[in-house]
């Protein structure tokens, strides 16, 4: 069987290793994948936004399923092209993944099905917007509508902070279009807690619980990033709550986008916030959580194929998803300077993959002599399963330490938080 993997990063790097379980797969391309990547796939130039090339190459290689991983090309619609030619897909259609396309359009949709989130004020006139921000309640959240690489949300303790990131998004432009109109929230508080889930439009099965790490420095100091480590479970996510949040939030979600017309068909991440009135949707994606991915996937017991497949062809309902009661954690090692200003191109030595320690690459490249090299802010993802937190904290750390990255760095508390919950501790 020949599948295709959109997608070049740490996430897709997780998706390639679980679907590679499979015996009857045969081959792997991924477009355009990465220098790490390669050891397990063959990585097509093919960038993940140019549907038609994806779609040229898919027809010509006679791909037998497809999986678009990131957020762009499914807002794009690579979903839609694809099966348009006959190609059967994982991941939801474009007039579904305007869920993460679009805040302005997720935030409207909460209000409109009564999901509970934080209150919030939608702007397209910039003038308006800092109008308001003079007068409205500090801290803010400030959020752009579109795509911004996981850095478009400034949580604004000042209310020159919140003017800043307005200015920034709708003057500056500095992500584009996306920053075009903005939302302002409502400042939450309460422990986060980002949950992956399954569904047709029919069915929705949450995968384990995770929490992801997104500033850059060590006690959740310095500016926000696409993630900089992540452990499962989230121990602050009990049973009860993933209960409520069944019940208040995933399948009404599920079925406010079935009412839209919009039926969602992949993975639709929920980060959520478990505030003191209850659990509320911070923000939806449309896809894999990156690095949620690399501590969610290795804890899968089903064949992700197979899930992935009934997902595509509705009968979810009828598939077995079973995730292992063990724990795992991803420490991110990242360029140094990371997001702000980094170099590319430091040598990267890595060390062997263990059954229960491994590293997935997301920004590397290999040169002309076959050395690997970094490439990208947020470069290789180290990962550890085990049967405890602790020790599955303590194991990725021993394996990062393993790594030969000059420039390179990384959180020393991946986990922290969890582990002082564990114990009935504050951090």
């Amino acid at each position: 069987m020949k599948l295709m993997v959109v997608g070049g990063g740490g996430r897709e790097h997780a998706i390639v290793r679980k679907l590679k379980e499979n015996p009857a797969v045969t081959d792997i391309f991924v477009l355009p994948g990465n220098g790490g990547i390669a050891a397990d796939a063959v990585c097509v130039p093919v960038e993940a936004k140019d549907i038609k090339g994806i779609v040229d190459f898919a027809q010509r290689e006679k791909i037998d399923f497809a999986v678009v991983a990131p957020d762009d090309p499914l807002v794009l619609g690579a979903v839609d092209a694809l099966e348009a030619v006959g190609i059967p897909c994982f991941g939801p259609n474009a007039r579904a993944a305007i869920i993460e396309g679009s805040k302005v359009f997720s935030k409207d949709l909460m209000k409109k099905y009564n999901i509970p989130t934080a209150s919030y004020e939608c702007f397209s006139d910039p003038a308006a917007a800092l109008a308001y921000l003079q007068d409205c309640p500090i801290p803010v959240v400030v959020k752009a509508d579109g795509l911004a690489l996981g850095k478009g949300v400034t949580v604004a303790m000042t209310r020159e902070e919140a003017i800043a990131a307005a200015r920034a998004c709708m003057e500056d432009r500095v992500f584009g279009e996306s920053g075009a109109r903005i939302v302002v929230e409502e400042f939450l508080t309460g422990p986060e807690v980002s949950v992956l889930a399954f569904t047709d439009g029919k069915t929705m099965i949450p995968m384990i619980s995770s929490m992801d790490h997104k500033r850059a420095h060590d006690g959740d100091q310095g500016p926000n990033t696409g993630g900089m480590g992540v452990i499962a479970p989230n121990p602050f996510y009990t049973e009860d709550i993933a209960k409520i949040c069944m019940e208040t939030i995933f399948l009404p979600t599920m079925a406010a986008m079935n009412a839209e017309g919009r039926t969602f068909r992949g993975c639709l991440y929920f980060g959520l916030m478990l505030t003191p009135n209850g659990p509320k949707v911070i923000e939806y994606n449309c896809r894999f959580g990156d690095p949620e991915a690399q501590v969610v996937l290795p804890l899968l017991e089903s064949d992700l194929l197979t899930v992935m497949q009934a997902v595509s062809a509705g009968r979810l309902a009828e598939t077995e998803v079973r995730f292992s009661d063990r724990a795992c954690c991803c420490v991110i090692i990242a360029a140094d300077g990371y997001p702000v200003k980094y170099e590319s191109g430091a040598p990267l030595t890595l060390p062997a993959n263990e059954k229960e320690a491994f590293t997935f690459v997301a920004g590397a490249r290999k040169t002309e002599d076959g050395q690997l090299v970094s490439a990208g802010g947020r470069v290789l993802g180290v990962t550890a399963v085990a049967d405890t937190l602790q020790e599955a904290v303590n194991r990725a750390y021993a394996h990062a330490k393993k790594v030969h990255f000059p420039g390179g760095y990384c959180r020393s508390d991946i986990g922290a938080r969890a582990l002082a919950a564990q114990k009935g501790e504050s951090v």
